[in-house]
């Protein structure tokens, strides 16, 4: 593409002349589509999901950290449209990708969906286009896989079509940090697919940062989702020191984040969810195994947070030993919270399902509570929890449990109400003490 035409893509993103495209209308494809438009972009939305599709169509959101009022909105004003028919991917200027990227069986990276995604994309690739992944992946996938695959058909990257990677930076239910307010990382496959991907999220985003290749913007994704891995992983492990000394590793923490400089302050928990912390080291220790490189201490990391859940499991059988002289085994167990972080109804790599698991393989009867989750969608790694209900928080209720867990920290569930009720309450969470709800501090344990 000669340099004037680069130059009058950039005038249809300046102008908001350009229709985007965005492949994946999830936690991250839909929260983007709406910086987008709030942008002055219109958005055409693809997904697999009908249903979805129907919803959005219908001006339901999907996500309940999203209201329905704002995908109302926005298709009354006919700036969104969804659609399941992949055909249409000639019609938009800009397609981006934000599709997941989960782990195989053997905790290898699954790039099935990325790799589906590129091949309906080459289908109706056109000239003049952007193609933008924004998916977390390892160091290579944009210009190993995705661009091979767009290229297949004849059209050549840099030339006839732009190929840029851009990491989400999402946080769900972070009402301080939407989209358009987190400074945004942009790489391309050559000079102009950079230009023209600064020059796009320019428009709705507070500030790009550019680098050099999209290899490195895949590793500044890894590497902040690995950063947190490993201070989290930190934090549990000096949680478990600190509780055998009768020290309060929350206390700790929040005295330790007074200091001005030299501390970050991480909180610790029942272990590692959602769809980034947990996966994101490795797809970077998989590709490092290419290298004949060891990963000791990301693997490390990982070994202590997935251990957090039998830890909590731990604390729960040796609180009803001590206090009622039971084990865990016919004692009836309530899970207070299902999703991986608070307010939002994602529970994809939550800590809750295996605890309830490990729970349940120890002879306790287990139900859960969580207002996010009427019943438990189906995973691939707990097929058998798929389906249960969530039961209501009354008193009648939990008068019938022996203890509760609190696993996540909804703000609208009734803590005050557990207390109320329930004799023993194992907190991983430290809310009971954030809320200053401790005026029954004896039937609290932290875990």
């Amino acid at each position: 593409m000669a340099a004037g035409e680069v130059d009058r893509l950039v005038a249809r993103f300046t102008e908001r002349d350009a229709l985007i495209g965005v492949i994946g209308l999830g936690y991250i494809g839909l929260p983007l589509s709406l910086a987008a438009i709030n942008g002055g972009f219109r958005v055409l939305g693809f997904d697999i999901n009908a249903q979805r599709v129907a919803d959005i169509n219908g001006g339901e959101s999907p996500l309940k950290h999203i209201g329905d009022d704002r995908i109302l909105g926005v298709r009354r004003g006919g700036r969104l449209e969804a659609t399941a028919d992949f055909g249409r991917l000639a019609e938009p200027d800009v397609i981006v990708v934000c599709v997941p990227t989960p782990l195989g069986p053997h905790r290898e990276p699954d790039l099935s969906f990325v790799e589906s995604s590129a091949r309906a994309i080459a289908t109706a690739l056109r000239r003049d286009q952007l193609i933008i992944l924004e998916s977390t992946t390892y160091p290579g996938t944009t210009r190993e896989v995705v661009k091979p695959i767009l290229e297949a058909g004849g059209l050549t990257s840099g030339v006839d079509f732009f190929l840029a990677y851009s990491p989400e930076r999402e946080d769900p239910g972070n009402l301080d940090f939407e989209t358009s307010r987190i400074p945004k990382v942009v790489s391309g496959d050559g000079a102009a697919a950079l230009r023209l991907a600064q020059a796009f999220y320019d428009q709705f985003v507070v500030r790009t940062i550019p680098v050099s290749s999209p290899d490195t913007a895949e590793a500044v994704k890894l590497t902040e989702n690995i950063f947190r891995a490993v201070n989290v992983a930190l934090v549990n492990e000096l949680k478990v020191v600190f509780s055998a000394m009768g020290i309060d590793v929350f206390e700790v923490i929040d005295a330790a984040r007074t200091k001005p400089f030299g501390f970050m302050p991480f909180y610790p928990g029942p272990g590692l969810g959602g769809h980034c912390i947990p996966i994101d080291p490795f797809y970077l220790t998989w590709k490092a195994r290419e290298l004949d490189i060891a990963t000791r201490f990301i693997e490390l990391a990982g070994e202590v947070n997935t251990g957090m859940p039998a830890y909590v499991v731990g604390r729960l059988r040796e609180e009803l030993d001590s206090r009622f002289g039971k084990g865990l085994t016919g004692s009836r167990i309530l899970i207070v919270g299902l999703a991986y972080k608070k307010n939002v109804d994602d529970m994809r790599e939550s800590p809750a399902l295996t605890i309830i698991e490990q729970l349940e393989r120890r002879g306790a009867e287990v139900d859960y509570h969580d207002p996010y989750f009427p019943d438990i969608r189906p995973s691939r790694r707990h097929p058998d929890l798929s389906g249960r209900p969530s039961v209501p928080l009354e008193g009648a209720v939990l008068a019938r449990y022996d203890a509760a867990v609190i696993v996540t920290d909804h703000d609208c569930i009734d803590y005050a109400l557990l207390l109320e009720y329930l004799d023993l309450i194992v907190d991983t969470r430290n809310v009971i003490d954030r809320l200053q709800l401790s005026g029954r501090a004896e039937k609290v344990a932290k875990a």
